[in-house]
């Protein structure tokens, strides 16, 4: 099975980053899509070193809505930074983490818009699939992807915790939907509801660890070794075999990110 999702190359794994890279491996993650804030030199730097334990690691590089008010005199410099470090890093393989959230006051809505508008427009220069964080967004989220993805568009809606309107307008863009920890929440019904509509073959897996940790860790630093649990509720959602579950989202994973 495949993590689509995590920030292994966040400084809260840095003390420890051997062990977790062991514990994923040993509970049967195959690799990870690590997700790099750009311009971030210490997140490139562990980067650096979890490659070297991990080869078959694959990095996403984006700058997150909650960064964009950095480039509010010059939003296309965001992009600018995003191909720079795209261009020196093997690994990497999607635009990401990238996208609109209005649920804190970090960045100007306009500006979030035009960073991300900047850095769809270079995945599609680049060939690149994007990986999309929406919250309280949606509506000019998916806009934004029609208006400047084209029809090259390819990418994820990460972190999935949208409704039905949010599934079909993905599945129509030609997004794959990726589900957390969050689907084993005894909130999550909804959600669950929803996650059950989703074709199997645009499905993905993943933590985003350190954040959203599953029953039981809930509460706990998230990380790689439980996705296990979210592969086993989204194959009781599905009503099919957890190994099914884990085969099908490793393929889709390979299908988008080609890694």
């Amino acid at each position: 099975m495949i993590d689509s999702h995590c920030h292994l190359a966040d400084e809260v794994f840095g003390a420890d980053l051997e062990a977790v890279v062991a514990r994923a491996r040993g509970a049967g993650v195959e690799r990870t899509l690590t997700v790099l804030a750009a311009g971030d030199d210490n997140e490139e730097a562990q980067a650096s070193r979890l490659l070297s334990m991990w080869p078959d690691v694959r990095v996403a590089i984006g700058v997150h809505p909650h960064a964009a008010k950095a480039f509010a005199e010059a939003p296309d410099e965001a992009a600018v930074r995003v191909r720079e470090q795209i261009g020196r890093t093997m690994a990497a393989r999607a635009v990401g983490e990238i996208g609109l959230d209005y649920h804190y006051d970090f960045a100007p809505k306009d500006v979030q818009q035009q960073v991300f508008r900047a850095q769809v427009v270079l995945a599609g220069e680049l060939g690149l699939p994007v990986v999309i964080h929406t919250r309280e967004a949606d509506d000019d989220t998916v806009r934004i992807l029609r208006e400047a993805g084209g029809r090259s568009l390819r990418g994820v809606l990460h972190c999935f915790t949208g409704g039905p309107t949010l599934l079909r307008a993905g599945l129509d863009l030609g997004l794959y939907i990726s589900v957390s920890g969050i689907i084993t929440f005894p909130k999550a019904g909804e959600l669950r509801e929803t996650v059950r509509a989703a074709p199997l073959d645009r499905l993905l897996i993943e933590t985003d660890s350190p954040f959203l940790a599953p029953l039981p860790h809930r509460g706990k630093r998230n990380e790689p070794a439980y996705l296990e649990r979210v592969a086993q509720t989204l194959a009781e959602i599905h009503g099919i075999a957890a190994d099914d579950v884990q085969r099908v989202t490793a393929a889709n994973f390979h299908a988008l990110f080609r890694p």
